[in-house]
């Protein structure tokens, strides 16, 4: 037995339609904050879109840094000894000549006071005498040995090369120095200070003076110093030649991964703030600092080949 058909529309609506009502309406399920959602839905894609077109991406180089102090020296030792004395103290104004440190030299002071005194002799001896050529002569080799003993004992006695201010003392009463050894470091009147910063080899062609650096000290998060990059190194060295560039005394500060290059700032001062507090700079401090080397459309980003097609700009 076949089933009945039903019929398309309801009956209400047939009846309705029959009785001279009006014609009906498009059914309207949806809520009425869905109108003003749709249209904020194409506000942001609008908005995402401009900033697609119109916005810009930034690349930064960025590289470990170490503050270095030009014009400062590094007095060393230029014999073997014992330290005996220290004659200055940090922070302390020299003039060129003053002695800083004596080393031990009571074998070499005897022997310049024997000869002195066997001097003193034979002067007496000519004086009495003085045609006497024996003694002329020995007084002549005396006077050579007093000089020779003279400079001994000098050499046993480090003394400033320039005027300054004494920065690092570095060594102890009675600690044994070998030739060479940094004994004190001595601040000079045209003191410098500069941020060395060691950027990745493949940013060289993009860095070049004038551009804006900025550093950041180790131990002070977001203290950011901005400053302008005054050079650029013409090579690209490896990490022992910046070993050997910085010296032993800050060269295992910083690690060095791969080949770099040079770039060197100059800071506004020779302090920075953070807090609302002023610190100084001191040579070797270390951080890092950054510089901005390349923008790019955001577009051009996310769709490689429209630079192609466009030629938009890179770098």
């Amino acid at each position: 037995m076949a089933t009945p058909r039903r019929p398309v529309f309801r009956e209400e609506a047939v009846l309705h339609t029959e009785g001279g009502g009006g014609g009906g309406d498009v059914l309207r399920l949806s809520p009425a904050w869905t109108r003003w959602t749709y249209w904020l839905l194409v506000a942001l894609f609008l908005a995402v879109f401009s900033y697609g077109v119109f916005g810009t991406l930034y690349e930064y180089a960025s590289g470990p840094a170490v503050v270095w102090v030009a014009g400062r020296a590094d007095i060393t030792a230029t014999l073997a000894g014992t330290v005996s004395t220290i004659e200055v103290e940090p922070g302390q104004r020299v003039e060129p000549g003053a002695v800083l440190v004596r080393f031990h030299a009571a074998r070499e002071e005897a022997e310049l006071v024997r000869i002195q005194r066997e001097f003193d002799l034979q002067l007496i001896k000519m004086m009495r005498d003085p045609a006497d050529l024996a003694a002329r002569e020995t007084l002549t080799a005396l006077r050579t040995q007093k000089d020779l003993a003279a400079a001994r004992v000098e050499q046993l006695s480090v003394r400033a090369s320039q005027a300054g201010v004494i920065g690092d003392v570095r060594i102890r009463p009675g600690q044994l120095l070998a030739a060479g050894d940094t004994v004190v470091t001595l601040m000079g009147e045209q003191t410098k200070y500069s941020i060395v910063a060691m950027m990745p080899a493949q940013y060289r062609p993009q860095l070049k003076p004038g551009m804006s650096l900025r550093f950041e000290v180790t131990g002070y998060r977001y203290a950011y110093q901005e400053m302008t990059i005054a050079s650029v190194s013409k090579q690209i060295i490896g990490p022992s030649e910046v070993k050997r560039y910085l010296g032993q005394q800050i060269d295992d500060t910083v690690t060095i991964a791969g080949p770099v290059v040079l770039v060197e700032a100059v800071p506004p001062s020779a302090t920075f703030e953070v807090d609302g507090r002023t610190f100084d700079f001191y040579h070797g401090m270390n951080g890092v600092a950054e510089t901005r080397v390349r923008s790019e459309s955001l577009l051009f980003s996310l769709i490689p080949g429209l630079r192609v097609v466009f030629g938009g700009p890179h770098g």
